[in-house]
Parts: structure tokens; C-alpha cells; sequence
């Protein structure tokens, strides 16, 4: 990693270290411990993910698309909803990109924010809302140290930050909705995708103009900031803890 890299995890309490005088101090058994949890978290186990999924999925209301209903996420849940929900909008809306927020095993703990129209139309479909639950459950066992965008199974582009409490992951928020610079895709992409999603090739193609655009800098700006508003969100859950435990 680069040195910067690690000044940064550091002094977000993202690596377990001590600081003495001018210099951070690394305990070997601590970081063989912290390497450790990051191995679990990078490959959960597929029936577990699978179970998630499911019982998320039938959470929803069949009746709404997803994200316009909260879900309680246990990992999650700590954080003052309200309050997270308002930064997150604001901040959707200001990026010009879809956000969620949700636990370690992709589950939604907040409402989608600024969500694009593409992928609106597919949340009316159930199937397609266990889906990209599996899809944020794939992103999640991907623990990159910087962030960075990737392709869904959409084809738009996302990125996530990390929500920690002290040492340990207690959630994420996705940055997504962005179209690739190769966008729209061609029929036959759109005929796959529809496909992967069990719908009618000719909705999707109604809807596939549906994406958030962003221009270079606008994506490096964007993520210069992905793990900065994820930081907001593990200091209201750290800050909520120990209120909690003062009273």
C-alpha cells in the first residue's frame, strides 16, 4: 500500500495502530487479527448470501419499488435514521448519483436516494430486487482499499465506502447509478441484460437512456469523496455508541 494510504485507514481508525510521539506504532498480533476479519468478510459463505437476499427480498412490498420502503438492518441499525437519511439525500443530490446505504451483507437500511430512472424501473420486479441485493453482497466481499467504480449487473457504474464502528465493518454506502462512457448498450446487450433481470427487452429498452452521466472530474471528485461520507456515517454510529453507553 502506498504510505499515504495508510496514514489515511490510520487516522480514520480503519487500521488498528498507536500513536507514540511523531511516529504510529503497529502491533503484529493486531494487524494478524485485522487481516484475518478481512479474509472472513471477503468470502462469505453463498448460502448465507443467498439466505440475505431471500429474506431481504420478501421484505420489500411487492407493491412498491425497492429502497421506497426502509428495511432495520442489524449492523446498521444504531445509526440515527432520520439524520442519515437527510445527509445521504443531500449528498445524492449534490454528487448527481443513486446512493443506498446498507449492512455488511447488502441489506438496505435507508431509503435509495436521487435513484436513476433505469434503475426505478426494474426495482418494480421482485425478482430483480433480490438481485441487486446479491449484486451489493458481491461488491461487499470485494474489500478494495481505495475506492473505486465497477460495473453491476446493470452495467452502471458503482463505487462504495466503508461504515465502521472502531475496528470493525458495520455497513456500507453505495455510490451507483453512473453510466459508462460505451452507454446506451446495443440491442443485443439490452436483450441480455432484460434477460438477467426477467424482463420484457422492450421495457428495458424504454428505460436504458435512464442513467446518471458524469464526466471525468466529476467521477474523480466523486471518488475523492466516497470514503470521506462513508467517515460521516461511522462517527454518527460511534458517537451514538457511546452515548448510548453513558446512559
Amino acid at each position: 500500500m502506498d504510505r499515504t494510504t495508510i496514514y489515511r485507514m490510520v487516522e480514520g481508525g480503519q487500521l488498528p495502530a498507536m500513536r507514540v510521539g511523531k511516529q504510529w506504532r503497529f502491533g503484529r498480533a493486531d494487524l494478524e487479527r485485522w487481516l484475518r476479519d478481512q479474509t472472513v468478510l471477503a468470502a462469505p459463505g453463498a448460502t448465507a448470501a443467498a439466505d440475505a437476499a431471500s429474506s431481504a427480498a420478501t421484505a420489500l412490498p411487492a407493491a412498491q419499488p425497492a429502497g421506497q420502503e426502509a428495511m432495520t438492518s442489524r449492523a446498521v441499525e444504531q445509526l440515527p435514521m432520520p439524520c442519515t437519511q437527510m445527509i445521504q439525500d443531500a449528498f445524492a443530490e449534490a454528487l448527481g448519483v443513486t446512493m443506498i446505504v446498507t449492512d455488511m451483507q447488502g441489506r438496505p437500511a435507508t431509503q435509495v436516494s436521487n435513484s436513476c430512472g433505469l434503475y426505478a424501473a426494474i426495482m418494480r420486479d421482485d425478482d430483480a430486487v433480490t438481485r441487486c441485493i446479491q449484486d451489493w453482497q458481491q461488491i461487499a466481499g470485494a474489500l478494495t482499499l481505495e475506492p473505486k467504480l465497477a460495473p453491476n449487473d446493470l452495467g452502471l457504474l458503482c463505487a462504495r465506502g466503508l461504515i465502521r464502528a472502531g475496528n470493525e465493518l458495520k455497513g456500507m454506502v453505495f455510490f451507483g447509478g453512473i453510466a459508462p462512457d460505451a452507454w446506451p448498450p446495443n440491442r443485443d446487450e439490452i436483450t441480455a441484460m432484460a434477460n438477467r433481470f426477467g424482463l420484457d427487452p422492450a421495457y428495458m429498452a424504454a428505460n436504458i437512456e435512464g442513467a446518471h452521466r458524469l464526466d471525468r472530474r466529476a467521477r474523480e471528485r466523486l471518488l475523492g469523496l466516497v470514503q470521506r461520507i462513508a467517515d460521516i456515517f461511522s462517527y454518527m454510529l460511534e458517537d451514538c455508541n457511546a452515548r448510548r453507553e453513558c446512559s
